[in-house]
Protein backbone atom coordinates (compact mmCIF):
# COMPACT_ATOMS: atom_id res chain seq x y z
CA UNK A 1 0.00 0.00 0.00
CA UNK A 2 1.24 3.77 -0.99
CA UNK A 3 2.04 5.80 2.03
CA UNK A 4 0.94 8.97 1.39
CA UNK A 5 2.44 12.42 2.77
CA UNK A 6 2.16 16.27 2.28
CA UNK A 7 3.85 18.94 3.06
CA UNK A 8 2.44 22.34 3.45
CA UNK A 9 2.64 25.77 4.17
CA UNK A 10 2.12 29.79 2.93
CA UNK A 11 5.92 29.86 0.88
CA UNK A 12 5.59 33.50 1.47
CA UNK A 13 8.03 33.51 -0.16
CA UNK A 14 9.40 30.23 -1.49
CA UNK A 15 13.25 29.54 0.17
CA UNK A 16 15.83 26.81 -0.18
CA UNK A 17 14.64 25.73 3.16
CA UNK A 18 11.50 24.66 1.53
CA UNK A 19 13.19 23.30 -1.56
CA UNK A 20 15.07 20.95 1.19
CA UNK A 21 11.86 19.87 3.05
CA UNK A 22 10.47 19.39 -0.28
CA UNK A 23 12.89 16.86 -1.86
CA UNK A 24 13.67 14.89 1.41
CA UNK A 25 10.08 14.68 2.51
CA UNK A 26 9.55 12.91 -1.54
CA UNK A 27 11.99 10.58 -0.43
CA UNK A 28 10.10 9.24 2.45
CA UNK A 29 6.65 8.47 1.00
CA UNK A 30 5.35 6.64 -2.26
CA UNK A 31 3.21 9.97 -2.66
CA UNK A 32 3.96 13.51 -1.53
CA UNK A 33 1.97 16.40 -1.60
CA UNK A 34 2.74 20.24 -1.45
CA UNK A 35 0.16 22.25 -0.03
CA UNK A 36 -0.16 25.69 -0.28
CA UNK A 37 -2.39 27.36 2.05
CA UNK A 38 -3.18 30.91 1.30
CA UNK A 39 -5.76 33.37 2.13
CA UNK A 40 -5.69 36.93 0.76
CA UNK A 41 -6.59 38.82 3.94
CA UNK A 42 -3.90 36.47 6.18
CA UNK A 43 -1.03 36.79 3.40
CA UNK A 44 -1.72 40.49 3.16
CA UNK A 45 -0.93 40.94 6.77
CA UNK A 46 1.78 39.34 7.30
CA UNK A 47 3.31 41.25 3.91
CA UNK A 48 1.85 44.74 4.99
CA UNK A 49 3.31 43.62 8.96
CA UNK A 50 6.71 43.79 7.58
CA UNK A 51 6.83 45.33 4.70
CA UNK A 52 7.19 42.78 2.43
CA UNK A 53 5.63 42.57 -1.10
CA UNK A 54 2.22 40.56 -1.07
CA UNK A 55 3.01 37.59 -3.60
CA UNK A 56 -0.95 36.63 -5.35
CA UNK A 57 -1.17 32.45 -4.34
CA UNK A 58 -1.49 32.49 -8.27
CA UNK A 59 2.48 33.25 -8.58
CA UNK A 60 3.41 31.00 -5.59
CA UNK A 61 1.89 27.97 -7.10
CA UNK A 62 3.58 28.89 -10.09
CA UNK A 63 6.81 28.44 -8.43
CA UNK A 64 6.29 25.01 -6.89
CA UNK A 65 4.72 23.27 -10.10
CA UNK A 66 7.87 24.69 -11.60
CA UNK A 67 10.17 23.64 -9.09
CA UNK A 68 8.54 20.26 -8.68
CA UNK A 69 7.52 19.17 -12.59
CA UNK A 70 10.07 16.53 -12.55
CA UNK A 71 9.07 15.03 -9.74
CA UNK A 72 6.57 12.72 -11.09
CA UNK A 73 5.36 11.42 -7.63
CA UNK A 74 5.05 14.60 -6.15
CA UNK A 75 1.35 17.10 -6.44
CA UNK A 76 0.75 20.43 -5.82
CA UNK A 77 -2.28 21.70 -4.73
CA UNK A 78 -3.75 24.61 -2.86
CA UNK A 79 -6.38 25.27 -0.33
CA UNK A 80 -8.35 28.80 0.13
CA UNK A 81 -9.46 29.94 3.30
CA UNK A 82 -10.53 33.80 3.91
CA UNK A 83 -9.12 34.22 7.92
CA UNK A 84 -6.86 36.10 9.21
CA UNK A 85 -3.95 35.28 10.86
CA UNK A 86 -4.90 35.81 14.18
CA UNK A 87 -8.43 33.88 13.58
CA UNK A 88 -7.16 31.33 11.37
CA UNK A 89 -8.82 27.83 11.94
CA UNK A 90 -6.46 24.72 11.92
CA UNK A 91 -9.34 22.42 12.17
CA UNK A 92 -11.45 23.90 9.03
CA UNK A 93 -7.85 23.48 7.70
CA UNK A 94 -7.26 20.10 8.28
CA UNK A 95 -10.87 19.01 7.17
CA UNK A 96 -10.27 20.86 3.33
CA UNK A 97 -6.30 19.47 3.16
CA UNK A 98 -7.87 16.21 3.70
CA UNK A 99 -10.78 16.91 1.36
CA UNK A 100 -8.02 18.13 -1.28
CA UNK A 101 -5.75 15.05 -1.56
CA UNK A 102 -8.33 12.79 -0.80
CA UNK A 103 -6.20 10.03 0.62
CA UNK A 104 -5.56 8.56 3.90
CA UNK A 105 -2.56 10.46 4.80
CA UNK A 106 0.24 8.96 6.73
CA UNK A 107 3.03 10.90 6.92
CA UNK A 108 2.50 15.24 7.90
CA UNK A 109 6.18 17.05 7.38
CA UNK A 110 6.71 20.19 8.90
CA UNK A 111 9.83 21.84 10.39
CA UNK A 112 8.49 23.14 13.37
CA UNK A 113 8.53 21.30 16.81
CA UNK A 114 5.76 23.33 17.91
CA UNK A 115 3.28 22.04 15.72
CA UNK A 116 3.66 18.68 16.89
CA UNK A 117 0.55 18.69 19.44
CA UNK A 118 -1.87 20.37 16.83
CA UNK A 119 -0.71 17.54 14.10
CA UNK A 120 -1.69 14.60 16.58
CA UNK A 121 -4.95 16.41 17.05
CA UNK A 122 -5.67 16.99 13.64
CA UNK A 123 -4.45 14.09 11.82
CA UNK A 124 -3.85 11.15 14.69
CA UNK A 125 -3.23 8.06 12.28
CA UNK A 126 -0.30 10.50 10.75
CA UNK A 127 3.03 10.76 12.22
CA UNK A 128 4.51 13.74 11.78
CA UNK A 129 8.47 13.37 10.59
CA UNK A 130 10.52 16.72 11.47
CA UNK A 131 12.72 17.97 8.56
CA UNK A 132 15.58 20.45 9.57
CA UNK A 133 14.16 21.47 12.81
CA UNK A 134 16.62 23.49 13.62
CA UNK A 135 17.33 25.04 10.52
CA UNK A 136 20.87 23.58 10.88
CA UNK A 137 21.09 22.62 7.31
CA UNK A 138 19.45 25.84 5.35
CA UNK A 139 19.48 28.69 7.95
CA UNK A 140 16.84 30.49 7.03
CA UNK A 141 12.58 31.03 7.44
CA UNK A 142 10.10 32.76 5.31
CA UNK A 143 9.78 35.21 8.58
CA UNK A 144 13.37 36.21 8.52
CA UNK A 145 13.01 37.10 4.69
CA UNK A 146 9.97 39.32 4.93
CA UNK A 147 11.45 41.13 7.55
CA UNK A 148 15.23 41.24 6.28
CA UNK A 149 14.24 41.30 2.69
CA UNK A 150 15.01 39.02 -0.32
CA UNK A 151 18.03 40.80 -1.36
CA UNK A 152 19.93 40.39 1.75
CA UNK A 153 18.96 37.02 1.23
CA UNK A 154 19.21 36.22 -2.39
CA UNK A 155 21.29 32.85 -1.81
CA UNK A 156 18.10 31.62 -0.35
CA UNK A 157 15.90 32.41 -3.16
CA UNK A 158 15.54 29.51 -5.63
CA UNK A 159 16.04 30.28 -9.40
CA UNK A 160 12.12 29.62 -10.32
CA UNK A 161 11.57 32.43 -8.06
CA UNK A 162 14.35 34.94 -8.20
CA UNK A 163 12.59 36.64 -11.97
CA UNK A 164 9.29 37.33 -9.50
CA UNK A 165 11.85 39.60 -6.89
CA UNK A 166 14.40 41.20 -9.96
CA UNK A 167 14.35 44.78 -10.05
CA UNK A 168 13.58 45.99 -14.05
CA UNK A 169 15.37 49.57 -14.50
CA UNK A 170 14.40 51.04 -18.44
CA UNK A 171 16.59 53.47 -19.56
CA UNK A 172 14.41 55.66 -22.23
CA UNK A 173 15.52 58.32 -24.69
CA UNK A 174 16.09 59.20 -28.25
CA UNK A 175 19.19 58.21 -30.41
CA UNK A 176 22.54 59.34 -29.21
CA UNK A 177 22.16 60.21 -25.56
CA UNK A 178 23.81 56.93 -24.19
CA UNK A 179 21.39 54.47 -23.37
CA UNK A 180 23.15 51.44 -25.02
CA UNK A 181 26.63 52.85 -23.07
CA UNK A 182 24.73 53.10 -19.51
CA UNK A 183 22.59 49.83 -19.81
CA UNK A 184 26.12 47.87 -20.46
CA UNK A 185 27.93 49.70 -18.32
CA UNK A 186 25.17 49.18 -15.00
CA UNK A 187 24.99 45.58 -15.97
CA UNK A 188 29.07 45.12 -15.76
CA UNK A 189 29.04 47.36 -12.65
CA UNK A 190 25.77 45.24 -10.96
CA UNK A 191 27.06 41.83 -12.54
CA UNK A 192 23.57 40.89 -14.15
CA UNK A 193 21.69 40.70 -17.12
CA UNK A 194 20.60 43.45 -20.12
CA UNK A 195 18.86 43.87 -22.45
CA UNK A 196 19.99 45.34 -25.51
CA UNK A 197 17.52 47.70 -28.00
CA UNK A 198 16.04 44.84 -30.16
CA UNK A 199 15.08 47.65 -32.94
CA UNK A 200 18.64 48.52 -33.47
CA UNK A 201 19.53 45.10 -33.92
CA UNK A 202 16.75 44.56 -36.69
CA UNK A 203 18.42 47.96 -38.80
CA UNK A 204 21.12 46.78 -38.56
CA UNK A 205 20.19 43.48 -40.25
CA UNK A 206 18.58 46.17 -42.74
CA UNK A 207 21.28 48.45 -43.31
CA UNK A 208 19.60 51.19 -41.92
CA UNK A 209 15.83 52.61 -40.76
CA UNK A 210 15.25 55.92 -42.47
CA UNK A 211 12.93 54.74 -44.79
CA UNK A 212 13.30 51.81 -45.42
CA UNK A 213 10.94 50.43 -42.07
CA UNK A 214 7.76 48.74 -42.84
CA UNK A 215 4.43 48.99 -40.49
CA UNK A 216 5.12 45.75 -39.68
CA UNK A 217 8.08 45.34 -38.42
CA UNK A 218 7.42 48.08 -34.90
CA UNK A 219 5.19 44.88 -33.54
CA UNK A 220 7.53 42.30 -33.99
CA UNK A 221 10.26 44.94 -32.70
CA UNK A 222 8.03 45.14 -29.31
CA UNK A 223 7.39 41.41 -29.44
CA UNK A 224 11.08 40.38 -29.84
CA UNK A 225 12.17 42.56 -27.07
CA UNK A 226 9.72 41.16 -24.54
CA UNK A 227 11.29 38.19 -25.10
CA UNK A 228 14.93 38.98 -24.55
CA UNK A 229 13.48 40.77 -21.46
CA UNK A 230 11.73 37.77 -20.25
CA UNK A 231 15.04 35.13 -20.84
CA UNK A 232 17.15 38.24 -19.26
CA UNK A 233 15.13 38.19 -16.09
CA UNK A 234 15.51 34.64 -15.70
CA UNK A 235 19.30 35.16 -15.78
CA UNK A 236 19.56 38.30 -13.74
CA UNK A 237 21.30 38.82 -10.34
CA UNK A 238 18.72 40.95 -8.59
CA UNK A 239 18.86 43.83 -11.02
CA UNK A 240 17.92 43.60 -14.77
CA UNK A 241 18.99 46.99 -17.24
CA UNK A 242 16.93 46.81 -20.30
CA UNK A 243 17.41 49.67 -23.32
CA UNK A 244 14.32 50.99 -24.69
CA UNK A 245 10.75 50.03 -24.41
CA UNK A 246 7.43 50.02 -26.12
CA UNK A 247 6.51 53.52 -26.19
CA UNK A 248 10.09 54.30 -27.47
CA UNK A 249 9.02 51.77 -30.47
CA UNK A 250 5.83 53.59 -31.19
CA UNK A 251 7.87 56.96 -30.86
CA UNK A 252 9.78 55.44 -34.23
CA UNK A 253 7.23 54.60 -35.52
CA UNK A 254 5.92 57.47 -35.83
CA UNK A 255 8.99 59.26 -36.81
CA UNK A 256 10.22 56.81 -39.47
CA UNK A 257 6.39 55.74 -40.82
CA UNK A 258 4.52 58.49 -39.78
CA UNK A 259 1.98 55.77 -37.74
CA UNK A 260 1.10 55.90 -34.44
CA UNK A 261 -0.14 51.60 -33.97
CA UNK A 262 -2.26 50.61 -31.19
CA UNK A 263 -1.02 47.28 -30.53
CA UNK A 264 2.55 49.54 -29.17
CA UNK A 265 0.43 51.60 -26.69
CA UNK A 266 -1.33 48.37 -25.21
CA UNK A 267 2.41 47.23 -24.65
CA UNK A 268 2.82 50.11 -23.43
CA UNK A 269 0.47 50.38 -20.75
CA UNK A 270 0.89 46.88 -19.45
CA UNK A 271 4.66 46.57 -19.03
CA UNK A 272 5.86 47.22 -15.56
CA UNK A 273 9.57 48.67 -14.56
CA UNK A 274 11.10 49.58 -11.16
CA UNK A 275 12.71 52.49 -12.32
CA UNK A 276 12.95 54.64 -15.71
CA UNK A 277 15.80 56.48 -16.36
CA UNK A 278 15.45 59.11 -19.33
CA UNK A 279 18.55 60.29 -20.74
CA UNK A 280 17.94 63.98 -22.22
CA UNK A 281 19.81 64.84 -25.34
CA UNK A 282 22.75 67.29 -24.42
CA UNK A 283 25.89 64.76 -24.79
CA UNK A 284 27.27 65.13 -28.25
CA UNK A 285 25.25 63.67 -31.14
CA UNK A 286 27.45 60.98 -32.84
CA UNK A 287 27.13 59.64 -35.97
CA UNK A 288 27.62 55.03 -36.26
CA UNK A 289 25.80 54.75 -39.06
CA UNK A 290 22.34 54.64 -38.20
CA UNK A 291 21.26 58.06 -36.73
CA UNK A 292 20.02 60.50 -39.42
CA UNK A 293 18.17 62.92 -36.56
CA UNK A 294 21.77 65.04 -35.63
CA UNK A 295 20.30 68.30 -35.32
CA UNK A 296 20.21 69.85 -32.16
CA UNK A 297 16.69 71.30 -32.68
CA UNK A 298 15.50 68.41 -34.21
CA UNK A 299 16.89 66.63 -30.95
CA UNK A 300 14.95 69.03 -29.09
CA UNK A 301 12.01 68.30 -30.54
CA UNK A 302 11.99 64.44 -31.24
CA UNK A 303 13.28 64.83 -27.09
CA UNK A 304 9.81 66.53 -26.20
CA UNK A 305 7.85 64.31 -28.52
CA UNK A 306 9.08 60.76 -27.05
CA UNK A 307 8.08 62.23 -22.99
CA UNK A 308 4.65 63.38 -24.47
CA UNK A 309 4.54 59.52 -25.49
CA UNK A 310 5.59 58.48 -22.19
CA UNK A 311 3.19 60.52 -20.26
CA UNK A 312 0.03 59.43 -22.66
CA UNK A 313 1.20 55.78 -21.35
CA UNK A 314 0.90 57.01 -17.55
CA UNK A 315 5.61 56.13 -17.88
CA UNK A 316 7.10 57.85 -14.62
CA UNK A 317 10.54 58.51 -15.44
CA UNK A 318 13.39 60.41 -13.83
CA UNK A 319 15.50 62.41 -16.32
CA UNK A 320 19.10 62.01 -16.23
CA UNK A 321 21.27 65.21 -18.12
CA UNK A 322 25.31 66.15 -18.06
CA UNK A 323 27.87 64.31 -18.67
CA UNK A 324 28.40 60.47 -19.31
CA UNK A 325 30.12 59.80 -15.89
CA UNK A 326 27.37 62.49 -14.46
CA UNK A 327 24.77 60.38 -15.76
CA UNK A 328 26.15 56.95 -14.86
CA UNK A 329 26.39 58.58 -10.76
CA UNK A 330 23.38 60.06 -11.00
CA UNK A 331 22.02 56.69 -12.03
CA UNK A 332 23.97 54.87 -9.04
CA UNK A 333 22.31 57.13 -7.05
CA UNK A 334 18.84 56.68 -8.25
CA UNK A 335 19.21 52.35 -7.65
CA UNK A 336 20.36 52.73 -4.60
CA UNK A 337 18.05 54.69 -3.12
CA UNK A 338 14.78 53.44 -5.14
CA UNK A 339 16.15 49.24 -4.16
CA UNK A 340 18.92 49.78 -1.19
CA UNK A 341 21.41 47.83 -3.02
Amino acid sequence: MKKVGFFGGKFLPLHQGHVYAIIKASTRVDELYVVLSHSAKRDRELCEASKFPYIPSRIRLRWLSQLTKDMKHVKVIEVEDHDGDEDYDWSKGASQIKAAIGKNIDVVFSSEVNYDSIFKDLYPKATHMLIDKNRDLVPISATEIREKGVFQNWQYIPEVARPFFVKKVVILGTESCGKSTLTKNLALMYNTTFVSEYGRELCEELGGCDGIMLDEDYPLIAYGHKVKEYEAIKQANKLVFIDTEAAVTQFYSELYNQKTQRVLDEVAKIQQYDLCLFLEPDVKWVDDGLRVHGEQQVREENNQRLKMILNQCGIEYVSISGTYQERLEKAIELIRERFEI
